[in-house]
């Protein structure tokens, strides 16, 4: 299957305008410019800026848009992120679908920067998951990159993870290796990964040639250290499962070569940001 091409941006402006803005077009009148200041009320790590572009861009393409911040600064209250400028119609219609894409997207940079910086001076890499908002992956792994993080497989078709549910079906496990060369063999550039929920799984996945890394499904730091331990062939390692803010740098203290945390895309809390628009007299 391939990845769904649809348009987020012009799925959310149908969703929120569907046939007409009836306050706007009532209230306000046809002619009258504004300039609209999109503003930052916390700390927070930009990103999403793009998409509100589009966003005002969609509804009106003469709206000029002048983005202040790039995606992965780090801003503060009162910072303007963007200013756009056109008919005032055309702001308001824009504006609520701009700024939801704005705090949910800068909402998961900022989070990741934070696990990002609680890893402190260890290698381990954060990665997100597939735990993402049906319809807005790419947007969401584009903030995780903003933020500091690295992008995991996109979808089922780029990258092998066989996990603890692939294997339930198997039962016998005997023929797994064979499995594993003729995948090699018939797909030889793409990346394989399967998931150990115990030592004896991680001790017999790190002898099957052909893995690429190794997924440590909720272990405890001891555990993970044991399972890294057992590297050879520049097989990596990745841990996952119950990883937090509080505990995310002892993980990484472990030798442990990722970290995937799907709170990064599933638990962001919003941003506070706003639009402040201003009559533009004539």
């Amino acid at each position: 299957m391939k990845p769904n091409r649809c348009d987020p941006i012009a799925a959310a402006l149908k969703e929120d305008i569907g046939d007409g803005d009836v306050t706007t077009d009532f209230f306000v009148p046809e002619k009258v410019h504004a300039t609209g200041r999109i503003v930052v009320r916390e700390k927070a790590v930009v990103a999403g800026t793009g998409a509100a572009a589009e966003v005002f861009r969609q509804v009106d393409p003469a709206t000029d848009v002048q983005i202040n911040r790039r995606d992965g600064d780090d801003v503060g209250p009162d910072d303007v992120i963007i200013e756009v400028r056109g008919f005032a119609r055309s702001v308001l219609k824009a504006e609520r679908v701009a700024l939801n894409f704005l705090q949910r997207l800068c909402g998961i940079a900022t989070l990741t920067r934070e696990f990002v910086n609680a890893v402190g001076n260890h290698s381990a890499k954060i990665l997100d998951t597939r735990k993402t908002t049906p319809g807005l992956r790419a947007l969401e792994k584009a903030a995780v990159l903003a933020g500091g993080g690295v992008n995991h497989r996109f979808g089922l078709y780029d990258m092998v993870l066989v996990k603890d549910n692939h294997l339930a079906t198997l039962g016998d496990l005997s023929n797994f290796a064979e499995r594993i060369c003729r995948l090699r063999q018939e797909r030889p550039n793409i990346r394989i990964e399967v998931e150990a929920d115990d030592l004896e799984q991680a001790r017999a996945f790190v002898e099957v040639d052909g893995i690429d890394v190794i997924l440590l499904d909720n272990m405890t730091p001891a555990q993970i250290r044991e399972a890294v331990a057992l590297r050879r062939n520049n097989i990596k390692f990745e841990a996952s499962g119950g990883i937090t803010l509080k505990n995310v740098k002892r993980v990484a203290a472990t030798g442990v070569d990722y970290i995937s945390i799907g709170a990064l895309t599933n638990a962001a809390r919003a941003i506070d940001i706003s639009l402040e628009m201003t009559h533009v007299p004539g």
